[in-house]
């Protein structure tokens, strides 16, 4: 991600989170939606839990596919401003290869690990979506039928061949046209592999859009707009289809 300036700039969202924040297997997070038996888990971005966009998107999620969402945390309370989306002075001090290096898989992925553990205990059914840096770790859980029953990414970051190949539910990929972390090698290898894995999946084209669309997309111009809402859209209709099923 060491090149990835659209991963940390961006636009933030009109609106004001309606949720509450509690904790779950350790670990903080903001959580909405009163469903008993179906939960979703948001694995942030680099903006973390805390970050209106994704807690605004996880209101709509509650809402709207019937589920109860829950956004962890993930990067052990530190938090980049959301004013860093805007003001390039704060963009140009902020380090992304350095958080990542203080966030790594290694280092995050047990904590994960557990939240999944917990909503899977709790719920009859539970999903994960990933955005940026939150992707890899859906495929890594995706790995393990026991832990989730559907992931969904946007705009992935750091994903691995081998993540694809290991995947054992169902998958959906909100992909944008333009994208420099999910390249289009990963993109040509995640359309040739997973439809031979024998699991349900979704690849959901996003013409004319660049990576960080569906978290941060312009609600101001008319096409990121309607790229972002078809996004949402896109997941709650997946949530819909893989979480209240029989």
């Amino acid at each position: 991600m060491s090149s990835c300036e659209k991963c940390k700039s961006g636009f933030n969202w009109n609106g004001t989170p309606n949720g509450s924040e509690s904790k779950i297997a350790g670990s903080k997070a903001y959580v909405t939606g009163d469903n008993k038996d179906a939960a979703v888990m948001i694995i942030h971005d680099i903006f973390g839990w805390t970050f209106p966009n994704l807690r605004l998107l996880a209101d709509h999620f509650a809402k709207e596919a019937n589920v109860t969402v829950y956004l962890p945390d993930f990067f052990d309370g530190e938090v980049i401003p959301p004013e860093t989306l805007t003001n390039p002075a704060k963009r140009e001090k902020f380090s992304v290869p350095d958080f990542i290096g203080r966030h790594g898989k290694d280092t995050r992925f047990p904590e994960i690990l557990e939240v999944a553990k917990a909503l899977k205990a709790k719920y009859k059914k539970t999903a994960a979506i990933g955005y940026c840096w939150g992707a890899w770790a859906c495929f890594r859980l995706g790995a393990d039928p026991s832990l989730v029953d559907a992931i969904s990414m946007a705009h992935p970051s750091l994903v691995e061949q081998t993540e694809i190949d290991n995947v054992k539910v169902p998958v959906q990929i909100l992909a944008p046209e333009h994208d420099q972390m999910f390249t289009p090698e990963l993109k040509e290898y995640a359309n040739k592999v997973i439809p031979t894995i024998g699991v349900p999946y979704e690849y959901v084209y996003f013409p004319g859009l660049t990576h960080g669309f569906a978290a941060k997309g312009d609600q101001n111009d008319p096409k990121q707009k309607d790229g972002l809402e078809r996004a949402k859209n896109s997941a709650v209709s997946y949530f819909k289809e893989f979480l209240h099923s029989s």
